[in-house]
């Protein structure tokens, strides 16, 4: 295995964010193909509660990767503190959110319903006028996406 994994997850909170974004580039990739980064569930899902936007969304989008492998329903433990951050007081950290819904979606089936009313439910107005209709799209767009699994 070319990638220690908890090495790659320390440099996630790296205070360079080049280096912290190659680590996540490389922790979703190993995601994707197998379940190397699984034990980390916990972890990964205590960024979520990160005063830094940057260090939020590489725990969501890591949780959203690894919801394929996740037979202990880890996901479903923190389904409501992930769905929080559709309306993540960062509009960016937001819209990545509801971008991997689906993904969530696909391979949890049973929080189908939960992500779909959460969505439904999502105030788009706490953000800004330029930002308002970007976050509105993204959720119509998982919604479909969603719908169709």
């Amino acid at each position: 295995m070319s990638v220690n994994i908890e090495e790659t997850l320390e440099l996630l909170f790296d205070k360079n964010n080049n280096v912290a974004y190659k680590a996540l580039q490389e922790l979703q990739k190993e995601s994707e193909e197998t379940d190397c980064v699984y034990p980390y569930m916990d972890r990964l899902s205590d960024m979520l509660d990160s005063d830094n936007s940057y260090i939020r969304t590489r725990g969501l989008i890591l949780l959203a990767y690894n919801a394929k492998w996740d037979k202990d329903y880890k996901i479903d433990e923190v389904i409501d503190k992930y769905l929080k951050h559709i309306t993540d007081v960062k509009p960016i950290t937001a819209r990545q959110c509801i971008k991997l819904l689906p993904i969530i979606a696909k391979y949890k089936p049973e929080l189908k319903n939960d992500i779909l009313s959460a969505l439904h439910n999502a105030n788009t107005f706490v953000y800004d006028d330029s930002m308002q209709p970007l976050v509105y799209k993204d959720i119509q767009k998982a919604l479909k996406e969603i719908q169709k699994l």
